[in-house]
């Protein structure tokens, strides 16, 4: 175990007694109603995949079900989902994190579309913002452990989840790739707590401006522009970014820093990056994008740079070399989101299973029933297939190179429809409670829907595996 992932083990474990003794009405300041009612219980480690904590239903030749909390997946699928021993330890801790303080207030905020501050500032406290930066900025943990992370809090909160994947992934991660020392040195060694005091930057929360009003998938057709400044000390900035997860969060102003693309030349090519940081002379908060249909604790808004004056050390790699960082940081973006959707379907599993062995309906169990044993194994079979295509290709991802694209679409592809197909199953399996927020279904499916669009629609993976395809002559094992 190399000295950054033992240190970061030992900071969640060290963090962990702490945050089980906090009460979630402490979040933020925005939490004010304490919810009364006491959550449903659920089989928080069902089917999670860790030797020793996850127990799966066995149903036998027989009739009735029994208990068997020994039962684990098998342990060659096991070593996929955590190939190594820290592996197994990171999954442990964040899923129990997850269980003790993401679930009891995931239901609150996504009613209210807040972003849990007091929730994201303990994230930043474990170090799980910089997981993949190097020493001396992180934990130099690898894309298996950045999958590990997204499954574990996207079981209870998807929505929370993806403000996490924007500020760690879309922001550090991305800068930590493709930033200098002294730009490195700025953002990030300020975002590892374990660096700094209680009050210090790494409180910050931070996002990426790529997508526009007339610009999504065919994202080098935006308009947003940085031209030389007159006297050659930065660039002045115009335009508009849609779409923005992090945007604001308050409704007011915006968050604290992001990695901005514009157009800095005549070439569909030339688009260089940014960082542009709350405060600056024209930039601001054109809109917060309010009643979404899924993510609704994820804050997404528009953004306005209206003659923003960005200083020259505020360029991130070369000039018009923008289009290379965003390829650089987008395969570990879909690891992550495709992790999300493996969170999802297993969620929608284990609260498939978990309703049908209680719920009784013409005298039995409605697990008896060859209807919801079809929509229950299937979906179990559809979230395994997922799961293994994940890790398998998180596994053998490198956060330093590229290149990789045809199964980093792939995975999200096949992941975004299946986690959303498994959660409309779970809806139907439990009928009416399934139709409504306290049985959680109904929010899994609204975020799930978001993974076909967000971080590359369907269609734009459509089109980039068909590209990569037709390059090999073959699909060779």
């Amino acid at each position: 175990m190399n000295r950054s992932a033992l240190n970061f083990i030992r900071k969640l474990r060290m963090h962990h007694s702490s945050f089980k003794k906090r009460s979630v009405i402490n979040y933020g300041d925005t939490y004010n109603v304490i919810n009364q009612h006491e959550p449903k219980k659920s089989p928080l480690t069902f089917l999670g995949g860790v030797r020793s904590l996850a127990s799966a239903p066995s149903y036998y030749d027989t009739d009735d079900v029994t208990d068997s909390s020994s039962a684990t997946a098998p342990f060659s699928l096991d070593k996929l989902y955590n190939p190594t021993e820290e592996h197994c330890q990171i999954r442990s801790l964040i899923r129990t994190f997850t269980a003790d303080q993401v679930e009891p207030q995931a239901n609150h905020y996504n009613k209210h579309e807040l972003l849990n501050i007091g929730l994201f500032n303990q994230i930043q406290e474990l170090g799980l913002d910089t997981l993949t930066l190097p020493e001396p900025y992180g934990a130099g943990m690898d894309a298996t452990a950045v999958a590990i992370v997204h499954e574990e809090l996207s079981y209870s909160d998807p929505g929370f989840c993806l403000a996490y994947l924007a500020h760690s992934i879309l922001f550090i991660n991305n800068l930590g790739l493709n930033g200098n020392k002294a730009q490195k040195d700025k953002w990030l060694l300020g975002a590892d707590s374990s660096n700094h005091s209680e009050d210090n930057i790494r409180r910050i929360v931070g996002g990426m401006c790529m997508s526009e009003p007339g610009a999504g998938t065919d994202v080098l057709g935006m308009t947003t522009k940085a031209t030389p400044s007159d006297d050659g000390k930065g660039w002045v900035l115009n335009g508009q970014k849609m779409w923005i997860t992090n945007g604001t969060l308050d409704g007011k102003t915006t968050a604290d820093v992001y990695l901005v693309y514009a157009k800095t030349g005549p070439e569909r090519m030339d688009i260089s990056q940014f960082i542009v940081s709350k405060g600056m002379d024209g930039f601001k908060l054109g809109q917060q994008i309010k009643d979404k249909l899924g993510m609704r604790a994820s804050p997404t808004a528009e953004l306005v740079f209206d003659n923003v004056f960005v200083p020259n050390e505020n360029l991130v790699g070369e000039i018009n070399g923008g289009a290379l960082c965003m390829m650089r940081n987008l395969e570990i973006e879909r690891v992550a989101l495709a992790a999300m959707a493996i969170g999802i379907a297993r969620r929608c599993v284990d609260e498939m299973v978990h309703y049908s062995k209680e719920r009784k309906a013409f005298g039995k169990n409605i697990y008896k029933f060859g209807q919801i044993q079809k929509a229950i194994a299937e979906s179990y079979a559809e979230y395994m297939a997922g799961k293994s295509y994940v890790y398998s290709v998180a596994n053998g991802l490198d956060l330093q190179t590229q290149g990789n694209s045809l199964d980093t679409d792939g995975i999200k592809l096949y992941s975004a429809s299946m986690a959303k197909n498994v959660a409309d199953k779970a809806i139907q399996v439990m009928g009416g409670y399934g139709y409504v927020g306290e049985y959680n279904v109904e929010r899994l499916w609204r975020d799930a829907k978001l993974l076909e669009i967000g971080g590359g629609t369907n269609e734009s993976h459509h089109k980039n595996m068909m590209r990569d395809l037709a390059r090999m002559n073959s699909l060779l094992a």
